[in-house]
């Protein structure tokens, strides 16, 4: 499960291509493209050319124009002005968790997965990263110094990816948001300028340093970005897991101990229901679970006394908590990092009552028909409610949990099951939702639903200077209906 940076459809707010009144033929623009980058170009007429434009979730059909592998950030500048001087546009990827739906043969995919540098200065309590460093990456330079960096889950998606459009974090409800984390950020604008944003930014740096702090990719390609970092002297956390069958009751001390629990804990429960394939490993395989997943800034004692109400809940089939190392912060989730196909549904939830609990089970619990491997009920609060001084422009989450939908389309013939079983979740849930999707885990929503329409107003504002002739596309464009 990839939570970290998902999927928007662009079909939804379409962007008109730069003005092209002399653009050469295709052949001849590529031949330009390469001259002017140190990286490798692929082009559809490559042996290696599903391989060069396929995002990680492979549900996804991107067919762009070429495929540029930079080198450094003087090819993210070349490539741009090159898309500027002929009219095409351009999309950045670094791993390609954020796949781009509708990209077609007008847009340049830039793959920024060379850029690796990682600087950690534990004296300021920063790191500063490339647009290619996976979150395991930082995270493992981190391990041993008592600091880390608001990572989520996974460690496959780059710390840039995962961060621009929020970044729900482990340590969210102690520490916020990771785009409020964001310390600053060196980008190419869409006309291919390189642009450094810190809080000591003026005029128009100023309101870019804002936006891109919680409104994504949409302004410029970022080359490296300088994130805060937290203490975190010991971490201590893990997995629970019952047959499925003890969903309703984990769910019920899942709510009440939700309501009590501190800061410094967060708390996920799941169903699950494994596949019998080989990529399961064999405790797991073809089998199902309810399941709470926790992770304590804090020791094993303290992490014990918070978990002992779940296990009073019968039936524990495996216990997996214990001190977690920050390299191996990801284990707690244990998500694939390998490309797959996935279909997403997400909500926030304004309460987890009776009702909503029981709907839940109706929908994905034992005997419910459900085809979705993974269901989440993640616990937010905490910092995410709160607004820092000088804040970007996601803002904060008031809602206290955030329900996570998963299908994995192994075959197309899953795919209208998967669809029908989002529509009835959310149909069930509806009087408990707030209307919002965050955007880290909007699939096609969130970037319609979660700016109020004054946010909304300054980032078209900030888009505008950035990129004035639309040659930028985003997964998250700003642009399009107001509002929800």
């Amino acid at each position: 499960m990839n939570t970290d940076t998902t999927t928007v459809d662009l079909a939804e707010t379409p962007v008109a291509p730069p003005a092209t009144p002399d653009r050469p033929d295709r052949r001849q623009a590529l031949a330009d493209l390469r001259r002017r980058v140190a990286g490798t170009v692929h082009t559809p007429d490559d042996p290696d050319w599903d391989a060069a434009r396929m995002p990680w979730n492979v549900v996804v059909d991107q067919q762009p124009l070429a495929v540029v592998d930079v080198r450094d950030a003087g090819d993210v500048r070349a490539a741009v002005r090159w898309a500027v001087d002929l009219g095409f546009q351009v999309a950045a990827q670094p791993t390609g968790h954020g796949a781009v739906h509708g990209l077609g043969g007008d847009v340049l995919l830039l793959r920024t997965g060379a850029l690796q540098e990682i600087v950690v200065d534990e004296q300021r309590r920063t790191a500063t990263v490339g647009a290619g460093v996976k979150a395991g990456a930082l995270l493992a330079a981190l391990d041993g110094t008592g600091l880390t960096f608001l990572a989520g889950s996974n460690d496959d998606p780059t710390v840039v990816g995962m961060t621009l459009t929020g970044g729900i974090s482990w340590f969210g409800r102690a520490y916020g948001l990771g785009s409020d984390s964001i310390v600053s950020v060196e980008l190419v604008d869409g006309l291919g300028r390189h642009r450094t944003l810190s809080a000591a930014s003026h005029g128009p740096d100023a309101d870019l340093f804002w936006a891109v702090r919680g409104g994504g990719g949409d302004f410029g390609v970022v080359t490296r970005m300088e994130v805060a970092l937290h203490p975190a002297p010991q971490v201590w956390g893990g997995r629970l897991l019952w047959p499925l069958e003890r969903l309703p009751e984990l769910l019920g001390v899942f709510a009440r101990a939700t309501a009590e629990a501190p800061e410094t804990l967060s708390t996920w429960l799941h169903a699950y229901q494994f596949p019998p394939v080989p990529q399961v490993p064999e405790p797991f395989r073809g089998r199902s679970f309810a399941g709470v997943a926790v992770a304590l800034l804090g020791d094993a004692e303290e992490g014990e006394r918070l978990v002992e109400p779940y296990r009073e809940v019968p039936g524990l089939a495996m216990d997996l908590t214990g001190d977690v190392p920050l390299a191996e912060l990801s284990g707690i989730a244990a998500e694939p990092t390998e490309p797959t196909p996935g279909m997403e549904w997400s909500q926030l939830l304004a309460r987890l009552d009776e009702d909503t609990m029981e709907a839940i089970v109706r929908s994905v619990g034992e005997g419910s028909g459900s085809p979705l491997p993974v269901v989440q009920v993640r616990h937010l609060g905490g910092a995410f409610t709160r607004t820092p001084d000088g804040g970007g422009a996601h803002g904060p989450v008031h809602e206290p949990y955030n329900l996570f939908l998963l299908g994995i389309p192994a075959v197309p013939e899953l795919a209208p099951a998967i669809e029908a079983c989002f529509e009835r979740t959310g149909a069930a849930v509806a009087d408990a939702a707030s209307g919002r999707t965050l955007l880290n885990f909007g699939g096609t929503r969130a970037h319609s639903t979660w700016w109020s329409d004054a946010d909304r107003e300054r980032l078209v504002r900030a888009k505008a200077e950035s990129d004035p002739l639309a040659t930028l596309r985003s997964n998250r464009p700003v642009s399009g209906t107001m509002g929800p």
